[in-house]
């Protein structure tokens, strides 16, 4: 089997350090991107396993980015994790109408974004 790539598209890079972290130990492979227009391109150039989706990015949000990339033959079924700190009524719903396999608030436990990550796409 091969390695599982994951593609974090995340602006701060403080978060990004933190995920590359927890991933670290793992057998799974992290490419990041800083913003939605970029995260479209890079999952549409090479498709990853999973995307873990922040909310608010420059150029293009992460519900536009997840909208685009539903609509895309290559990556339609590739699994979105929406991660957004304004996590307000109505936003996990929003998520899901923009075509999100799941939904986490921030701050998270670093061990509940990991067990989704598994859930959703097992270690290789």
């Amino acid at each position: 089997m091969s390695q599982k790539i994951i593609l974090y598209v995340e602006d701060n890079e403080f978060n990004r350090k933190i995920v590359r972290q927890l991933l670290a130990k793992t057998k799974y492979k992290l490419r990041e991107a800083h913003d939605g227009e970029s995260a479209v391109k890079d999952a549409l150039k090479d498709p990853p396993d999973l995307i873990l989706m922040d909310v608010q990015l420059p150029k293009m949000s992460g519900l536009d980015a997840t909208r685009q990339l539903r609509a895309e033959a290559r990556t339609a079924a590739i699994p979105i994790v929406v991660i957004t700190s304004y996590a307000l009524s109505g936003d996990a719903q929003k998520a899901k109408d923009a075509g999100a396999t799941a939904y986490l608030a921030k701050p998270y436990s670093p061990r509940d974004l990991l067990a989704k990550i598994r859930e959703l796409v097992p270690e290789a």
